[in-house]
Parts: structure tokens; sequence; C-alpha cells
């Protein structure tokens, strides 16, 4: 009796053990802020206050990405349900541009030691400055919000505002110095372990993490290609590839191969342009970049229609994404591939206009003159091929017909005469025919 009653206070406090150790979820971000990202952090802090987690603690490894993204971020950081702390590790990791903010709206901040934060100054999707008026404009905005989140947090804000201003940048023992973050840590469970009985500011939660169970969630394959396909130099790719296979159907209709891929192309490049806030006049001058090819085929214009095309589709190319802040399309990839693809278009213009000039090498004038034999119903028999003969007088089976293609009407008149002698050891007709009219239809 005695050994029942052991045995189960054993599971007994080994069940509030369980349950008294502290859980954390702890979301890797390794990537860009960018609609994609920002849902996958958005929605893992939701799940970790919704499945009864202690705390939520964001793995940090990014170089920056969309403000519109960032902002979103923070605002899921400030209005969850639970404890958020961010950690910038590990070693070799940056908190960067974007990636500042996403690290001050944490109630606990901690970086490992070989890592660094910083360089908030906000720049155009070329990675060139702003215009004067609109950089101050947002300049003083974005530094505005960043000191807020610091001071707001129990940190340095006046660092805060140089990272926008002036692109400051501290390595983690000179942000610990600072007082920018609140500890370095090389490991997580360190984090948590320093993170033992802190209460935060300004919501006020009383940390109680050490030794907690950490479950990890990642970057998920599907949003992986998602965050890949979003890639500025691989949208406008698959958005020409998706009108080039979509217009192959339909002027090849049946291939299906094409069309199919190219509406799949298409929608991916679409979903894109939906993701990121893209140029509407970059993307008219793709079009008509398309537009102009095509037409060149069609008309003789020595050359200039395809040149423009390509500028069109070049020019567009590089102002699709302008009006997205951390996201441009490489300069060199895009003349690369204006080259390419005029060499490739000069080369099949250049190749349709040589069959273009070729000798005829099919069609009803190439029996013109040929000698044929004629069978039943009226038809005859030349180069492999039965043609139906009208004509104005009867033929006499299996004798030879010389043809003429005289006009492309079905009805005309077909002779024979016989101008020579029938060989009688041959098994075929052998005989001279004078040339006759006769129009044809197959």
């Amino acid at each position: 009796m005695r050994g029942f009653l052991l045995v189960g206070a054993f599971f007994a406090f080994a069940s509030s053990a369980s349950a008294a150790t502290p859980r954390v979820l702890a979301i890797h971000f390794d990537a860009d802020v960018n609609p994609v990202t920002q849902n996958y952090l958005c929605d893992n802090l939701s799940r970790a206050a919704k499945d009864g987690y202690s705390a939520a603690v964001i793995v940090l490894n990014t170089p920056g990405g969309l403000l519109q993204s960032k902002d979103k971020i923070v605002l899921c950081e400030l209005n969850a349900k639970l404890p958020v702390l961010v950690w910038v590790g590990p070693n070799g990791s940056t908190a960067g541009s974007a990636g500042v903010w996403i690290a001050q709206a944490a109630d606990f901040l901690g970086m490992a030691p070989q890592t660094n934060i910083g360089s908030s100054t906000p720049i155009d999707s070329g990675g060139s400055n702003i215009g004067s008026d609109l950089r101050r404009k947002l300049i003083n905005h974005e530094a505005a919000t960043l000191r807020a989140l610091a001071q707001s947090h129990g940190r340095n804000a006046n660092w805060a505002d140089r990272a926008v201003r002036v692109a400051t940048n501290a390595t983690a023992p000179e942000a610990l110095r600072m007082n920018v973050i609140d500890a370095v840590a090389p490991t997580l469970p360190s984090l948590l372990d320093q993170a033992e009985g802190v209460k935060t500011k300004p919501r006020g939660y009383t940390l109680h993490l050490a030794g907690a169970q950490i479950h990890d969630v990642h970057l998920g394959f599907f949003t992986r290609i998602l965050n890949t396909l979003i890639d500025p130099n691989i949208l406008p790719l698959l958005f020409l590839a998706g009108l080039a296979g979509i217009g192959f159907e339909i002027f090849h209709p049946g291939v299906v191969l094409p069309g199919a891929l190219g509406a799949v192309a298409l929608v991916t490049a679409l979903f894109g342009f939906s993701v990121l806030p893209i140029n509407w006049g970059g993307l008219v001058l793709m079009l008509l970049g398309v537009a102009l090819l095509v037409t060149d085929v069609l008309v003789t214009s020595h050359g200039a229609l395809t040149v423009a095309g390509l500028i069109s589709l070049a020019v567009g190319s590089i102002m699709l994404f302008s009006n997205a802040s951390g996201f441009h399309t490489s300069k060199p990839l895009v003349i690369s591939i204006a080259v390419a693809l005029g060499t490739v278009w000069a080369f099949a213009i250049s190749k349709a206009v040589e069959v273009r000039h070729r000798p005829v090498e099919v069609g009803a004038q190439l029996i013109a003159g040929s000698v044929g034999e004629v069978r039943d119903n009226g038809l005859v028999f030349v180069n492999g091929e039965l043609w139906q003969a009208p004509c104005s007088s009867s033929l006499r089976s299996r004798w030879p017909a010389s043809t003429s293609a005289a006009s492309s009407s079905a009805s005309g008149a077909c002779s024979q005469s016989r101008r020579a002698r029938v060989s009688s050891s041959s098994s075929r007709w052998s005989t001279e025919w004078s040339r006759s009219t006769c129009a044809r239809s197959p």
C-alpha cells in the first residue's frame, strides 16, 4: 500500500513540476522584412498566446526591408497577449534597418556577443538617398517612432535617433554599454536566464523564464518559396514568361504545356505584384514593350520597333518597384536581359525573313506540269497524292495526264492527246503527252 502511495506521489509531483515549467516559442526570423515574413511572424505571435506559451522570443537576423511591413510587425509585438523578447543571434547575425524597430519593440532585448544593430536610415528602392523634401519628412517621422519605442522601453532614445538620422551602428557590447539593449547572451537559454525576474516596460510583465522549454519554429517550405518569388529581380521575368507562354498557346493552340506554364508564371507574378507596392507606370511600360516587339513581327520597321520595345521593357522593369522602399531591380541584370532578348529576337526575325524569301516548297503550283496517272472517278495520282480533276472531257483510266494549276477554283478543263507509241514491254504507261490545263481540288 505504501508503495502505491509513493508511486502516486511521484507522478503527482512530476505532473505539477511539468505544469510549472514555462514554455517559450522561439520564432526564427532570418529573412527580409516583407509582407510574407510579416504574416509569418504575426501569425506565430498570435499562436503563442493562443497555445498558452509563457513568452515568445523572436530570434532575429535581418538586413531590413519594407517600412510598411515593419510597422505592422511592431504593432503585432506591442499588442501581443504575452511577453515578447528579441534575441539578435546567433553570432554573426544583425538587426539592420527595419530590424532595429522590431528589436526596440521587444519587452526584453538581448544580443549575441558577435552581432550588431543599427543603420536605420530610410532609402529608396534603388538603394539611393530619397529626395530632399520627402527625405526630411520621412526621416523625421521614422526617427520619432524609433525614439518613442526606445524611450517607452527604458532604453537609449538618443542613440535611436542617431540610428535613423546618421545610420549609426553598434556591436553587442557597445549597445549594452549605451543602454541600447538589455543583455548580451551567447545562447537563447542564457537570455532567458538573464531575463528571470525582470519587470518589463511599459507593459509591466514580470518574467519567469529560467529553464523554460523552448519550442522552435522556422520559416516553412511554402513560406520560403513565396519569400523567394517576391524578389523584384524575379517578378518581371515571371511576368514576361507568363505573357510569352500564353501568347504562344494563343497562336499555336493545342500545345498546352507553354500555356499552362505561362499561366502559372503569370499568376505567380501577379501575386508578387499584390504583395509588393508596384509603380503602375512601370507595369504599363512593360506591357507596351511586349506590344512593340509583337508589332515588329507584323510590320516592316527595320528593327525600330524592336529597339523601342526593349527600351520600354528595361525602363519599365527598373521603375516597377520604385515605390517599394528597400526593394529594387538590379540595373545590370535588366540591361543584360534586354540585350539577350534583343539578340534572340533579332535572330528569330532574320530567320523569319529568310524563310519568307525562299522558293515555294509546298502548294498546288508545285504539281503544275507533273505527269500523273488517271484513276477512277476523275482522280489523278500525282507525286504520291490523289487529286480531283474535273474536266470538260472524259479521262481514260490508267492513262497518264499532264497537269497545270491554272487557277484556285475547283473547275477547269483537262485533255489528253496521244503523241507517241505505247511501249508494250513496259508495265506502266510510257507515253509523251502534250501539256493540258487542269484545275485541281484536293
